[in-house]
């Protein structure tokens, strides 16, 4: 069995995933193996309503990609790599359930480049830097930095962001739309658990919820046709739920609704 490199659980209805990849939670292509099988099995899991995934410790969220280990791998490597990496924050994207990025700590080159698949960022105060710095090892952001920055503050900041190379503060990061949330760090951990429960049943309808995201992150790289056609499918299948029956009625009874995630 291979070491744990991605421990999870769920706790009233988050799931918490945490990269332990000691010392920088750099992630390596086991390390994306693990994160790969715990979104899969996410997904499949009804108690798993909204997911939270943050670094082990303090120190770091993630450091980006174990660049010795990719110094000294071959071309084919890297680039099966590189692919896999992709595929997997894809299906982060494409999984119809909430993801928050918690960024604990230092977040520069792929570590920032997984934060942004995820859909929300609360990055923790004064907690450290974040950044796209791979132009200073030669190289671009190869881990969809290129595209999902672009996507999040434009064509023209992104491409000064990384061809500047340099890193900045959470508060900065907030200032341009990449971190949604600066959080004290006292209150960190249990802010970003009660940020993440307000999604969850009851408070919320979770399934709505992860449909929007889906209708979003999906919808948006589509021709408004089709993305209507999406939003339309996504619709019909909420119509379908527990929980939009609940809704409704709790509209027409004047009453709060009681969600159950389902």
């Amino acid at each position: 069995m291979p070491e744990p490199l991605i421990r999870a659980r769920v706790e009233d209805g988050v799931a918490v995933l945490e990269i332990d990849n000691p010392p920088a939670n750099c992630y390596s292509y086991e390390v994306m193996r693990q994160l790969d099988a715990a979104f899969l099995d996410l997904r499949m899991d009804d108690a798993a309503q909204v997911i939270v995934l943050r670094g082990a410790g303090d120190r770091f969220f993630c450091a980006g990609a174990d660049i010795r280990a990719l110094q000294s791998a071959t071309p084919s490597f890297k680039y099966y790599f590189c692919l896999h990496a992709n595929e997997t924050l894809l299906r982060l994207e494409q999984t119809p359930k909430l993801v928050i990025a918690a960024l604990n700590g230092h977040t520069v080159g792929g570590g920032l480049e997984v934060a942004l698949a995820c859909d929300l960022r609360l990055a923790r105060k004064g907690g450290g830097s974040i950044g796209l710095p791979e132009v200073a090892l030669g190289v671009l952001p190869g881990t969809g930095g290129t595209q999902r920055l672009a996507r999040l503050v434009g064509r023209s900041k992104a491409i000064e962001i990384m061809a500047q190379g340099g890193t900045f503060t959470f508060e900065e990061a907030a200032t341009l739309g990449i971190v949604n949330r600066v959080i004290e760090e006292s209150d960190f951990d249990a802010e970003v658990m009660r940020y993440a429960r307000q999604f969850c049943a009851p408070h919320k309808a979770s399934r709505a919820v992860g449909r929007i995201k889906r209708a979003v992150q999906s919808g948006i790289e589509m021709p408004l046709a089709e993305a209507l056609a999406l939003e339309r499918e996504l619709q019909q299948q909420l119509f379908e739920s527990e929980d939009a029956r609940e809704g409704l009625a709790a509209y027409i009874e004047k009453r709060p609704p009681r969600f159950k995630g389902r």
